[in-house]
């Protein structure tokens, strides 16, 4: 039976189901540009996320144009700079700890194998720094993307708002989907937070969450058919009764 012959009810988790299950981290976009409208109700319905006491801590900053070609230049720049001289770590750092200080099993494994499943599809190999430093680049071009988010929370939140801002984020993707639109959220962005801040004009108080690439996807490109895994829900749920 075809999705458009679907009983109502069917039909409606049918089609909530295929926006999440579809949606990837796309890293290859064309040049299609994506109206203020659009933009504008992906936003209104990404709104609806629960938070905190219906705190809402985001704020979206979005860039085309201009705005987006000038901030990747300027953070393509620093990024080679940095390979260039490493000392310059210290003017690089993210301001929330994304990611653990020490991996340990079974993260550490899941993040090598997402690695280099996506470099050994680009024939990239371990050693190949220069190969790796232009792929890693990509994401301060946002792919190609014609739209590039930036989110950003006030300082004097709690940790609880970053789940909050979570569930924002998904709704982003998933409504991004629904109009056949991909996206690639982007932690990348965070360690250039001292250059990205004062570019989109935030204030003082304001701390980079992340950032986002928005667009169509380049079916063409192979980077787009990496799909990583996921693993069984058995292997991470508890049924207690």
């Amino acid at each position: 039976m075809s999705i458009g012959n679907l009983p109502a009810a069917d039909l409606h988790v049918a089609t909530v189901d295929t926006a999440i299950t579809s949606r990837m981290s796309t890293r290859a976009f064309t040049q299609q540009p994506v109206s203020q409208q659009t933009l504008h109700e992906i936003l209104q319905v990404a709104s609806r996320a629960p938070s905190g006491t219906n705190t809402q801590p985001w704020k979206v900053y979005v860039l085309q144009g201009r705005s987006r070609s000038t901030l990747a230049d300027k953070v393509c720049a620093a990024h080679d700079a940095l390979r260039a001289n490493p000392a310059l770590a210290a003017e690089y750092r993210e301001e929330y700890d994304y990611y653990p200080e020490k991996w340990v099993s079974p993260y550490i494994d899941r993040r090598r194998e997402n690695g280099w499943g996506l470099y050994n599809l680009l024939g990239i190999g371990k050693g190949d720094k220069d190969k790796m430093h232009t792929q890693h680049q990509r994401n301060y071009r946002f792919f190609d993307a014609p739209v590039g988010l930036m989110f950003t929370i006030d300082r004097v939140m709690g940790r609880g708002s970053l789940v909050d801002y979570g569930m924002f984020l998904q709704n982003i993707m998933v409504a991004a989907r629904a109009r056949g639109l991909h996206t690639c959220p982007q932690a990348a962005w965070n360690a250039f937070a001292s250059l990205i801040l004062p570019h989109i004009g935030a204030a003082a108080d304001e701390m980079l969450v992340c950032g986002m690439s928005l667009g169509y996807a380049d079916a063409d490109q192979l980077v787009n058919s990496f799909h990583t895994p996921r693993v069984p829900v058995a292997e991470f749920t508890h049924f207690l009764t």
